[in-house]
């Protein structure tokens, strides 16, 4: 159940006594720039639907407090851990977590509290996950991140590119060079593939461990941009990478869902879309999102996400937001230089143009795109409409054979071959941030 405003607001604050040397120069009190709670201010919201929805939010002042709450709150547990780096250092921080992940806190020579910590709260399976359910949802996605995702990933990246204050984090962590934004964009194409596979987010599975690595990895841009950067403004920025920065990335395919059920007279999920929204909401969990930020219905799902869109204040700049998209989209991803590795490159950039274009830019918003200088040519369509020809055929056909019982199993074990084909092709995440970026 969701604690209660009080109680978040208690959570926020406590940061400053249970993690100090993080957080104890915060105020807490103040709210930052980036939050947008006044009529008159222009949000993250399109606005067509700030017409409609912004002023039933504005309306309700316990859920702007709380999206205000939600604003500065970090990963408590993880950010204490990470808070070790001036102890420990950095490399045995990363050993001590993937040991625990590999073979249990306790097999960890003399364990800090923050670490046992850090992985009992990712033990503590939530009352509300259907394993079974959640399992099918990665099943049903492994169809789309075998043949669509490969194609669509820059695309959804750079859509995490289109605001200044949940960007610049990314812009600090060194992500502005071409191998850098590879990296990026590969790490997290392998952490949403990997929570595919079957049992990936079981206690000893891949995705468990990968989760715990991106938490860290977050909680350690957290603790540098806090205590090294002089870049970094709190009264403006906030918390660098807040929990709710993340909703948006980890639970895209169940918002979609959200909003094709929306559209419908019944508004209600289908079996195969409630399986992928358990999926998103438990590998979210796993990386630290709150239950209140990881809603079932429909309807809850949407009104979370214009929550965060309708306070989150618009704000491109060509500085953060498009040096981080020009790195994205000049990065060569593929591992060889071969003629097939730089046709599928070229054709995957432009892919991505009008995927972002048609899935993130509501109604094309052309001024966004010519700023990010993303804006889809005719060359563009016509490598998306040859791509499309390619994939979508085998995206419908596999989610055909997924319905049939005598072809599931073989399909599957076709689709973790080429999961775990692509994963390779990702190359090993490193899930790690270099602080000499972060001084100015």
């Amino acid at each position: 159940m969701a604690i209660s405003l009080n109680e978040l607001k208690q959570l926020v604050t406590s940061q400053k006594e249970r993690i100090p040397s993080l957080y104890g120069q915060v105020d807490f009190s103040k709210t930052p720039q980036r939050f947008a709670g006044g009529e008159a201010d222009r949000t993250q919201l399109p606005r067509r639907m700030a017409k409609k929805f912004r002023g039933q939010l504005l309306a309700d002042k316990e859920r702007v407090e709380r999206a205000r709450a939600y604003t500065m709150l970090g990963d408590t547990v993880a950010d204490a851990y990470a808070a070790l780096m001036p102890q420990y250092g950095f490399k045995r921080l990363i050993d001590m977590l993937k040991q625990a992940c590999d073979q249990g806190v306790k097999s960890v020579e003399n364990p800090p509290q923050e670490l046992i910590d850090f992985i009992g709260s990712m033990e503590n399976v939530p009352a509300w996950l259907d394993p079974d359910l959640m399992e099918e949802g990665a099943r049903i996605s492994r169809n789309q991140m075998a043949n669509l995702t490969p194609f669509a990933i820059r695309g959804a990246f750079i859509a995490t590119f289109m605001n200044k204050y949940s960007g610049l984090p990314m812009a600090l962590t060194g992500a502005l060079s071409s191998e850098s934004a590879v990296q990026r964009v590969n790490e997290t194409a392998s952490f949403f593939t990997t929570a595919t596979l079957p049992g990936a987010l079981r206690r000893y599975g891949v995705g468990f461990k990968a989760a715990a690595m991106v938490r860290l990895m977050h909680s350690m841009v957290r603790f540098n941009l806090l205590t090294r950067s002089e870049k970094w403004n709190v009264d403006v920025f906030g918390i660098p990478i807040p929990q709710v920065d993340q909703m948006p990335a980890g639970t895209i395919p169940a918002f979609l869902a959200a909003f094709s059920a929306m559209s419908r007279k019944k508004k209600r999920f289908t079996r195969e879309e409630r399986a992928i929204v358990e999926l998103c909401r438990y590998q979210s969990f796993l990386l630290g999102l709150p239950e209140e930020l990881l809603p079932a219905t429909p309807k809850e799902i949407v009104d979370v996400m214009m929550a965060y869109s309708g306070t989150l204040r618009d704000g491109y700049d060509d500085e953060t937001c498009g040096a981080l998209v020009r790195a994205t989209m000049a990065a060569y991803r593929p591992k060889d230089k071969s003629l097939k590795s730089r046709l599928y490159n070229e054709t995957e950039k432009r892919f991505s143009k009008v995927f972002f274009n048609r899935v993130f830019l509501s109604n094309g918003n052309r001024s966004l795109a010519k700023k990010m200088n993303v804006q889809a040519s005719p060359i563009d369509y016509l490598f998306f409409g040859l791509a499309s020809a390619y994939v979508l055929p085998q995206v419908l056909a596999t989610k055909v054979a997924q319905r049939i019982p005598i072809l599931d199993d073989m399909v599957d074990k076709i689709l973790i071959d080429k999961i775990n084909r692509l994963l390779v092709e990702y190359g090993h995440p490193e899930f790690t941030t270099d602080a000499s970026n972060y001084r100015q």
